[in-house]
C-alpha cells in the first residue's frame, strides 16, 4: 500500500508508535524510527524491521522537548527521501499530580513534547507534502483530547491543543493533497500507562489494582484496554488513498470512553 511513501513515526522504539512503524512497514513504507532506549536494542529493532520487510529503516534519537534537535531530525531525513510522506506525532510523556503540586518543570517538558513538538514536525514536514501534492499526517492525541481527568492538568491541556491544532492545519492544507487528523486512543496498555499506575496510586491513596480497575478501565465501557494493534490499524488507514476524504477529524478509538 506504502511502497515508495516514507513514513516517520515519533516516539517509536517502543509502544504504540513501534506498533505503528511496524505496520507502516509492513506494508511497504520506508520508515524512520524516533525514541530513545538502549542503543542495542534500538539497532535490533531497526535491523528487524528492514530485514522482516524489505524497506529502508532508520533511527533518530532527536530530543523532541528541543526544536533544534527536531530541525536536524528532520533536514536529514528530507535529505535522504525527499519528503516526509507519512507523518505521525505520537511521541508523549505524562506526570500525575494535584495542579497546585505539579512541578513547574514537569509542565513545560510535557506541552514541549506533546504539543510543540508537533507543530516542529508538521511545520517542516509541509512545504515538500505541497510541492508533491500528497501528505499524510496522523497526530497520536488521547482521549484526553476530548474530556479531562483529575492530576493530568499538562497533559489534558497538550492534546486538547492537538487537536486544535490539527483541525487548523486540516483547513489550511486541504487543497494540496494533504490530510491531517487525529486519534485519540482510551487506555491502551504501554509502558507509558504503566508507569502511570503506580504514580495515580498514590496521587489518590488507592491500591494499583484499584487504579486499573477503577481509574482506567472505569472510563471504557468495553472494560477492555485498546489494542496496540488497533491503534495502527487505524493510524494506517487514515494515511491510505481510501481515507482521502477524511481531514480535520478527531478519532476517538477508546471502548465508547467518550460517549459517556
Amino acid at each position: 500500500m506504502f511502497i515508495g511513501k516514507t513514513a516517520l513515526v515519533t516516539g517509536s522504539t517502543s509502544g504504540i508508535g513501534l506498533g505503528i512503524a511496524t505496520t507502516l512497514a509492513a506494508q511497504g513504507a520506508n520508515v524512520i524510527l524516533n525514541g530513545f532506549g538502549d542503543a542495542h536494542e534500538v539497532e535490533r529493532l531497526r535491523a528487524g524491521l528492514a530485514e522482516a520487510h524489505g524497506v529502508q529503516v532508520r533511527f533518530d534519537g532527536a530530543d523532541m522537548s528541543k526544536p533544534e534537535t527536531i530541525e536536524a531530525m528532520m533536514g536529514k531525513a528530507l535529505a535522504e527521501f525527499g519528503a516526509i510522506d507519512l507523518l505521525v506525532n505520537n511521541a508523549g510523556i505524562q506526570h500525575v499530580a494535584p495542579v497546585d503540586e505539579f512541578p513547574v518543570e514537569r509542565w513545560y517538558a510535557i506541552l514541549a513534547i506533546n504539543l510543540s513538538a508537533t507543530f516542529h514536525t508538521v511545520r517542516l514536514a509541509l512545504p515538500a507534502m505541497k510541492r508533491n501534492g500528497f501528505g499524510r499526517i496522523v497526530n497520536i492525541a488521547s482521549a484526553h483530547a476530548l474530556v479531562a481527568s483529575p492530576y493530568k492538568s499538562a497533559y489534558v491541556t497538550a492534546k486538547h491543543g492537538v487537536a486544535g491544532f490539527t483541525k487548523t492545519v486540516a483547513l489550511e492544507v486541504a487543497e494540496c493533497g494533504i490530510t491531517v487528523n487525529a486519534v485519540c486512543p482510551g487506555y491502551v496498555l504501554t509502558p507509558l500507562v504503566e508507569k502511570q499506575i503506580p504514580d495515580t496510586a498514590r496521587a489518590r491513596g488507592i491500591t494499583p489494582e484499584a487504579v486499573v480497575r477503577d481509574v482506567l478501565l472505569a472510563a471504557q465501557p468495553t472494560k477492555k484496554f485498546v489494542t496496540v494493534e488497533q491503534v495502527a490499524a487505524l493510524t494506517a488507514f487514515l494515511c491510505s488513498d481510501d481515507a482521502a476524504p477524511i481531514t480535520g477529524a478527531v478519532l476517538p478509538i477508546e471502548g465508547g470512553w467518550t460517549a459517556q
